[in-house]
């Protein structure tokens, strides 16, 4: 499939899809959404890819909220429709097997703070602007926003962002849990797929275990978080890669993981 508004490459066992709307800032629009979509499925039913890599197009901006010129025209039922779409979107996004990296580098903003958050974690470059502007419209964020942002940094700081609009640099966005690194411009896709790269060196089905037993314990106590990663922990020794790792680790060598996800 050919795209407009974003861009799809894979590199070795990396794919990156790039936000590619620069003139409005990537701006997140219905063409987008649809487009992520068959991405997102796309990466999904690859087995080579290994890791995804989120970014915007141009210098300014990640993703710099919804496409406010859509928005306006809509009705509330049209909205809560087009809310319920992005929903979904984001979710699978989170349901991916392939941990995903977010590379901030610019303005992240209503939707782009949004979709960053749905990722498995966020690289941010020093130029980075994070916020939750939705109150200065009379709006409230629809696409999870009330309800990632608490859950990563809190409920005070996040009721703090959401009722004020304001918007805060990568170095508070990494003083406050927002973002795992803080980089200069220059040096945040470089160190992104380095990252990128040491993951997509171990094994699939370890992969999709972790992330699967993190995700799933997150909100749950603990005995039912325990007995989550037991079972993914067993899922990850059924699979070929814990034989071939165990054995390179006491033959004192690399491991060469090639489990797959499916038969």
């Amino acid at each position: 499939m050919s795209y407009s508004t974003i861009t799809f490459e894979i590199k070795d066992r990396i794919a990156i899809i790039t936000f590619n709307r620069p003139a409005v800032l990537n701006a997140l629009n219905k063409e987008l959404i649809d487009e992520l979509w068959h991405a997102f499925d796309a990466v999904s039913e690859n087995e080579d890819i290994r890791v995804l890599v989120l970014t915007g197009a141009g210098p300014k901006s990640f993703m710099a909220g919804a496409d406010i010129s859509e928005l306006a025209k809509m009705s509330p039922l049209q909205a809560k429709a087009l809310t319920e779409r992005v929903h979904a979107l984001f979710l699978k996004l989170e349901a991916l097997s392939q941990p995903v990296i977010a590379a901030v580098n610019g303005f992240a903003l209503g939707a782009g703070n949004e979709i960053a958050m749905a990722c498995d974690f966020i690289y941010a470059s020093e130029t980075a602007k994070f916020g939750m502007p939705e109150i200065n419209l009379g709006l409230i964020p629809g696409y999870g926003g009330t309800q990632r942002l608490p859950r990563l940094i809190g409920k005070s700081l996040a009721k703090e962002m959401i009722f004020t609009g304001k918007m805060i640099g990568a170095a508070e966005a990494d003083k406050i849990g927002v973002v795992n690194r803080v980089l200069p411009p220059d040096a945040l896709m470089e160190e992104v797929m380095k990252t990128a790269n040491i993951i997509a060196d171990k094994g699939r089905v370890a992969l999709r275990a972790a992330k699967q037993a993190v995700d799933a314990g997150a909100n749950a106590d603990l005995r039912t978080g325990i007995s989550i990663e037991i079972n993914n922990f067993a899922m990850a020794m059924a699979s070929p890669d814990a034989k071939e790792g165990t054995r390179a680790f006491l033959e004192k060598r690399k491991p060469d993981f090639k489990g797959r996800l499916r038969d």
